[in-house]
């Protein structure tokens, strides 16, 4: 059971420029990355093959609520996911495309207060 999950370069640079435009700390950012994602019903592409970025522990991205967030991705991939599939291999994806989605909505948006409006009035 793998307990890291380490982004690309891409993926870390959009954290950290979201960080400083937020005030939000990247695993929070990935979260929320993450979520974005799993709302596109299509499946994410395989993640870059550098892995040279931000490292996050398992518990520090899932918590108490690994369980939802294997479920979920279970339900998007229409497949049961073995440990193994799901971490890193399914977050990594969906946190890879999701960044670039959270930023999308953050430079629409323009500034934090409206990003955090923006998100609550998604369906």
């Amino acid at each position: 059971m793998q307990y890291r999950l380490k982004t690309s370069l891409k993926a870390m640079q959009i954290l950290k420029d979201l960080q400083a435009k937020t005030n939000l700390t990247p695993n929070v950012l990935a979260r929320l990355a993450i979520g974005l994602s799993l709302r596109d019903s299509t499946v994410p592409t395989q993640p870059p093959s550098n892995s040279l970025g931000l490292e996050f522990n398992r518990p520090t991205l899932t918590g108490e609520h690994e369980i939802l967030y294997k479920v979920l991705m279970c339900q998007h991939a229409k497949k049961n996911l073995s440990d193994e599939e799901f971490f890193p291999h399914h977050v990594r994806m969906h946190l890879e495309r999701g960044v670039h989605m959270l930023n999308d909505e953050y430079q629409f948006a323009g500034n934090f207060e409206k990003l955090i409006l923006n998100l609550r009035e998604l369906e």
